[in-house]
């Protein structure tokens, strides 16, 4: 985990020193002596090898510099302040499309070959086919502008304000859920151990929700990591279209401002969130399938 980090640290800051241009560029009023002295203070005077170095000994004590286009605020202030708004959708999303989605392929499973089966198929595929973003705008068209139900934009202090940007996040997870619920209980379904309770007078949803769901979420674990670090981290154009005041904005802002500090910070805070996920996700395989639990020295 901790090599993984590094190597993404050191790729992303020496890929970000290649961008053309500079955090300055848009201050057109300064002279060139201005901008020399600017380079100084910030240090991009000094070779980029130098500069790398210097990064990695401030962020092994918690430094991540502070912001070339904010006001000189911390860096790490403005992560963490960014972070609320962004964690609070993300887990909303999560909850609404996962359980949404594990639903919608367990009936989709339960009625195979069927209408139904087919209906749930055509909303998996429109899932994970059309960008949220294209959803966020209808939402926003029905919900907001045609019918006026709910606010146009994000409200914090708001659970109704929440709801549309939650909506147009919790699309993906629940396609991505359903598809892979439908396909696992399909083959659950006709397990022996599941004929088995069918002949001991077992109802299809009991055996379902009892015996054959555990089984079908093994595979689901394996997607879910990325997919909660990328919902309770935002998304970059959703939350602009909301106007969420979340990380996903402020990773946009400082990519066009060319705010290098913000940049990195937001990057390695991405990285580690989804390394540790993974490393949870394989923690969870072991919760869920006793097969894979080592006891004893044997498996």
């Amino acid at each position: 985990m901790v090599i993984t980090l590094f190597l993404i640290i050191t790729c992303t800051f020496f890929l970000m020193n290649e961008m053309p241009g500079s955090p300055f560029q848009n201050l057109d009023q300064l002279t060139e002596l201005q901008y020399k002295l600017l380079d100084e203070k910030y240090g991009f005077d000094k070779p980029v090898t130098e500069r790398y170095f210097t990064y990695l000994k401030n962020i092994l004590h918690g430094e991540f510099g502070i912001s070339l286009q904010f006001n000189n605020q911390s860096v790490a202030k403005i992560v963490f302040k960014r972070f609320g708004p962004s964690l609070k959708l993300g887990l909303q999303a999560l909850v609404v499309g996962t359980l949404l989605g594990v639903l919608l392929g367990v009936i989709a499973a339960m009625k195979q070959n069927s209408w139904v089966d087919s209906f749930c198929s055509i909303l998996a595929i429109a899932g994970r086919s059309v960008p949220n973003f294209i959803f966020a705008v209808l939402l926003q068209f029905v919900f907001a502008v045609s019918l006026k139900m709910l606010p146009i934009t994000y409200d914090k202090g708001s659970l109704i304000g929440s709801i549309l940007p939650t909506l147009a996040l919790a699309i993906s997870p629940m396609a991505l859920s359903s598809r892979f619920i439908r396909t696992q209980m399909i083959e659950v379904l006709h397990s022996d151990y599941i004929e088995l309770g069918r002949a001991k007078g077992a109802n299809d949803w009991q055996l379902v929700f009892h015996h054959g769901l555990r089984n079908s979420l093994i595979p689901l674990i394996t997607v879910l990591g990325p997919m909660i670090v990328s919902l309770v981290t935002g998304s970059l154009v959703v939350e602009n279209i909301f106007a969420i005041p979340g990380v996903g904005e402020q990773l946009t802002k400082s990519i066009l401002t060319h705010d290098y500090p913000t940049i990195m910070a937001i990057t390695i805070l991405f990285s580690a969130l989804l390394i540790f996920a993974l490393f949870v996700c394989d923690i969870l395989y072991r919760v869920v399938d006793p097969r894979l639990r080592i006891e004893g020295g044997s498996s």
